[in-house]
């Protein structure tokens, strides 16, 4: 079975990963899905973020990491995914999944999973990271190395 663990991941942290780790155990293969979000000040660039994703993830080998545009549901259908994979934080993230996961059923069908975040990166949020990096504060403890390395040097630049 096929399924996706779509997001903007920016910046992709350990919450991200944990999401992405125990979809790759779960399923044959896993399309890590980088989009946009336009309510959101990025601070990487797409081709940025999924080369950032592919390093990663880079020791999963049914992971691959994709950039996407448009509708998910209509990705999902040329990638010939089975199930969306969605990491559950709060409540409020239930709230606004269980809406979308509703929409991209009745459109298409697809089903969605959503896992809890494991409680150790629960509260890390990339926001937040972003936030703290561009205020000159340490994400190390939040972000893999090669990530924690990247946001260095785009803050310091």
């Amino acid at each position: 079975m096929r399924a996706i663990c779509p997001g903007s991941f920016d910046p992709a942290t350990l919450g991200h990963l944990d999401i992405i780790t125990r979809a790759a155990a779960l399923f044959d293969d896993v399309v890590v899905a980088v989009g946009r979000n336009s309510a959101k000040n990025y601070l990487f660039d797409p081709d940025e973020r999924v080369a950032i994703l592919a390093e990663a993830t880079g020791g999963l080998a049914n992971v691959t990491v994709k950039p996407i545009s448009g509708l998910l549901v209509d990705f999902c259908a040329d990638e010939g995914v089975d199930v969306i994979v969605k990491g559950l934080r709060f409540a409020s993230d239930f709230e606004f999944e269980l809406q979308m996961s509703q929409m991209n059923h009745a459109m298409t069908g697809i089903e969605t999973i959503c896992l809890p975040t494991s409680s150790a990166v629960a509260h890390i949020s990339s926001t937040m990271v972003r936030e703290i990096a561009r205020l000159g504060g340490d994400v190390g403890q939040f972000v893999p190395e090669g990530v924690h390395r990247r946001i260095r040097a785009k803050v310091a630049g």
